[in-house]
């Protein structure tokens, strides 16, 4: 079983810059693949970025590309999402997840998700 809770969200003029984190609780931490998601108002939840387990691999969604960086440290069982060059179109409550092995785009691969954390970012 893992347990995560991001933090960090908050409010931000768009251009700025925020990073949010993800702590796991829980056994075994680095042999699990974490993935980010996000939810607009009135949208679904889409894929935003994963790691594999030993942060040798990275995949973005292409609106995030160059601007949003993934990383982990395992010694820490969290895993971080840096964003900047924010845009208000970035406005949404991130998830982090997790799932044993390979990383991948769709939600329903992930074992375990977060509780979100809101980001906004104003015009």
């Amino acid at each position: 079983q893992v347990q995560l809770v991001e933090s960090g969200g908050g409010l931000v003029q768009a251009g700025g810059s925020l990073r949010v984190s993800c702590a796991a609780s829980g056994r075994d931490f680095s042999y699990y693949a974490m993935a980010w998601f996000r939810q607009a108002p009135g949208k679904e939840r889409e894929f935003v970025s994963a790691i594999s387990w030993n942060g040798g691999s990275t995949y973005y969604v292409d609106s995030v590309k160059g601007r949003f960086t993934i990383s982990r440290d395992n010694a820490k069982n969290t895993v971080y999402l840096q964003m900047i060059s924010l845009k208000p179109e970035d406005t949404a409550v991130y998830y982090c997840a997790a799932r044993l092995l390979g990383f991948a785009t769709r939600q329903d691969a992930y074992q375990y998700w977060g509780q979100g954390t809101q980001v906004t970012v104003s015009s």
